[in-house]
């Protein structure tokens, strides 16, 4: 909320503080040479924008600070949903879009070039409002990148992190994971399951919830009766 309240005054009452211009051009220029395979492919806009960043991240060997800037530009969105709102809005003049990039950088504390100069071709090309989908996948290009498979382990409450370290232990030992892949697990709660596990490694799902377990039974007595 804070966030967005100073995003609103910095639109209405700042003056550009650099030339939108001249950053997009200079990120256009580290993105334009030599060819980068980025380790996944990505579709949609937000897709687009997000493997050129990418792209342009390795070319300007700043990489890692840049995927550290997204993330916190992603975890400030994720905070305050509205935001996006502000993002989207058409009627946004230049001074308005410069203004937030700025308000941007500055609570997600982002410092690296490579960022900056991002987020200013999207306000140039009237995009800001891809951002949060774009956070989302340059995190899927980083974890390709580092070799990390996701598992989202969904639960009817949170687990405890020894729960979790038990679960990574024994999935990373199986064939769900490559070999010389690392396990980025994440656990997410949905009360609808009653009881039991959801685990989701890449494309796979082991359901043991007590849910599916039920529905499973319904649908005998149903075919039986």
């Amino acid at each position: 909320m804070f966030l967005r309240q100073a995003v609103l005054r910095s639109a209405r009452a700042a003056a550009p503080q650099r030339a939108i211009a001249g950053s997009a051009r200079t990120y256009a220029a580290a993105a334009s040479s030599e060819k980068v395979k980025p380790p996944v492919s990505l579709f949609g806009l937000d897709g687009t924008y997000a493997t050129a960043l990418y792209t342009a991240a390795v070319k300007t060997s700043s990489l890692e600070p840049t995927a550290k800037g997204v993330a916190a530009l992603g975890n400030l969105i994720a905070k305050d949903p509205k935001l996006v709102s502000i993002l989207e809005a058409p009627t946004l003049s230049a001074a308005d879009k410069s203004a937030i990039v700025a308000e941007l950088q500055k609570s997600a504390g982002v410092s690296g070039e490579t960022v900056k100069n991002f987020l200013a071709t999207l306000a140039e090309n009237n995009r800001l409002g891809l951002l949060p989908g774009v956070c989302t996948k340059f995190g899927e290009l980083m974890s390709a990148a580092r070799g990390e498979v996701e598992m989202v382990v969904t639960s009817a409450q949170p687990l405890d992190n020894k729960t979790l370290n038990r679960l990574e232990s024994a999935v990373s030992k199986s064939s769900y994971v490559g070999e010389g892949k690392k396990l980025k697990v994440k656990n997410q709660v949905n009360p609808d399951i009653i009881g039991g596990l959801i685990v989701e490694v890449g494309e796979r799902t082991i359901d043991l919830s007590v849910a599916s377990k039920l529905a499973k039974m319904n649908k005998l007595l149903t075919e039986t009766l």
